[in-house]
Parts: structure tokens; sequence; C-alpha cells
């Protein structure tokens, strides 16, 4: 599935609901769902900077694509990176970086969140394409 394909799916999710209560629950919900980071992951180095919450991103390289893992002690946060890591990981580091991620306005997200949680999405997003950047330069040598 390509990144296309898997936006259009969660913007196809989160119109199924029209509170953004509802929303919200269901974010919590693919944050539980999020595969469990190794707890060596779980430091410092991995802990992204720009976040109210704590969340660790760790990436590696798999075949040529880049496979994300993360966790959250916040439950929405957690439910965020996990739409992040679901629509993103798995795929080339230049298809990561072509990436615009409109589907997160498209969904709502970055209108109803509050301005730390906002500042911290962004945060996230960086620290992806930073991660894609990095596998790119890698693959190209």
């Amino acid at each position: 599935m390509t990144i296309k394909e898997k936006e259009q799916s969660v913007m196809e999710e989160f119109s199924l609901f029209d509170d953004w209560m509802d929303k919200y629950a269901y974010l919590i919900e693919l944050g539980k769902e999020l595969p469990v980071i190794d707890e060596k992951y779980k430091d410092n180095q991995h802990l992204i900077s720009g976040c109210q919450s704590r969340v660790w991103l760790h990436a590696g390289l798999e075949e040529d694509k880049v496979v994300f893992t993360a966790d959250s002690d916040a439950v929405i946060t957690k439910g965020i990176v996990s739409l992040l890591i679901r629509v993103l990981s798995g795929h080339r580091p230049d298809e990561i970086l072509d990436t615009d991620m409109e589907f997160l306005e498209k969904i709502g997200l970055k209108e109803h969140l509050s301005p730390t949680r906002a500042n911290g999405l962004i945060s996230m997003v960086k620290q992806i394409q930073l991660y894609a950047k990095a596998f790119q330069i890698k693959l190209n040598q």
C-alpha cells in the first residue's frame, strides 16, 4: 500500500466520526495498538524534543525501507505517533520525504490540538523526516 493510499484510508476512517471527542477516542485506540518499542530505545537519544509529553521514536532500515517504532507517556500523543507510523513506516526514505502530510490537516487534527500538542506533532514529523533523510544519505553512498 502506498503512502497516499494509507493517507486516504486514515481520512476515510476519521470521516466516520462527526464529533471530535469520538476522534480523540479513536486516536487513543490507535495508540493502544502501537507496537511496543524496545525498552532500550526509551532513552534520551530517542526522545523527541519539542513535545510536551515524552515521545520516543526509533527508526531502522529493513530492505531499503524505514521502519519506525515509538511510544509515549500520554495516550493522545501515543495515538498521534501511531498514526504517523502507520502511514509512513515500511516505505523508502525518498517516499517519506516526498510526503506532504496533508492528511493531518484534512482529518482536522492540526486545528483540534492544543498549541503544545500541535508543536509536538511538528516535532514528531520533523524527527521522522530527519531519520528518512539520514537513511537516504546512507543508501546513496
